[in-house]
């Protein structure tokens, strides 16, 4: 029997869209009826997960309890969050619901020791992601070497999550590229967009870098999980 997929979202909004169109686009499907049940609380009343970490703000976990009970009553066999800094809240998750979740750190990680044996990643993502070594830490068990940016060049990034975030296009590549080249001047041999709305990003300013995407490796992974079949020419 095939499963379905409950998407804890709304961290941010344009992030959740972006997950339920790549499990649309990546599924081996030929007409409506071969695609999967999604069910998607696109929750945009959680505080803000960096906050939360690192400055004592408010914590996300009630928000996102409230999701997932909305989740659970709908039949969800899975849970999908496309945000990877709600994962340092995923041990709690995990304590209040007998459904699995997919991890986006796990999922990538496999991804990247797949893609990028003996690699170096640049990790990129918002400073609660980084400053609780989410991917440094997990990656190190797979044997993978990781940096992260420079404050400075955090400054940046932050800056163009946020624009994801409040929904303003993304036209300039120079200064995020700037950050790339820096890195891999450092040693960064390929990229993880390590928050939901980098991927977007990229998009955008159409950035031509070896890297791997949280979101879709969530997307393949959910997939797989519900027992159907990964497109032949599905690479995004």
């Amino acid at each position: 029997m095939k499963k379905t997929i409950g998407i804890l979202g709304g961290m941010g909004a344009l992030a959740t869209v972006d997950l339920f169109q790549k499990i649309v686009t990546l599924t081996e499907a030929h007409s409506d009826n071969d695609h999967i049940r999604v069910y998607i609380d696109s929750n945009s009343w959680i505080p803000d997960r960096t906050t939360a970490i690192l400055y004592g703000g408010e914590s996300p976990v009630p928000q996102m309890l409230d999701a997932l009970k909305h989740l659970e009553a709908c039949g969800a066999d899975c849970i999908a969050m496309p945000c990877n800094s709600g994962h340092y809240f995923l041990p709690e998750l995990e304590k209040a619901t007998d459904i699995p979740f997919i991890s986006i750190l796990e999922v990538t990680a496999q991804a990247c020791k797949a893609k990028f044996p003996g690699g170096t990643a640049g990790i990129l993502g918002s400073t609660g992601t980084l400053k609780t070594d989410l991917y440094s830490g997990i990656l190190a068990r797979y044997g993978m070497g990781s940096l992260m940016p420079t404050d400075e060049e955090q400054k940046v990034m932050m800056e163009q999550i946020a624009a994801v975030k409040s929904n303003r296009p993304l036209t300039d590549p120079a200064p995020v590229q700037k950050v790339l080249d820096a890195m891999k001047a450092r040693g960064a041999t390929f990229f993880i967009w390590g928050c939901t709305e980098l991927p977007i990003m990229a998009q955008q300013l159409k950035l031509r870098e070896n890297y791997v995407d949280p979101t879709t490796e969530l997307a393949k992974a959910a997939i797989l999980f519900c027992g159907y079949k990964l497109r032949e020419d599905g690479a995004l």
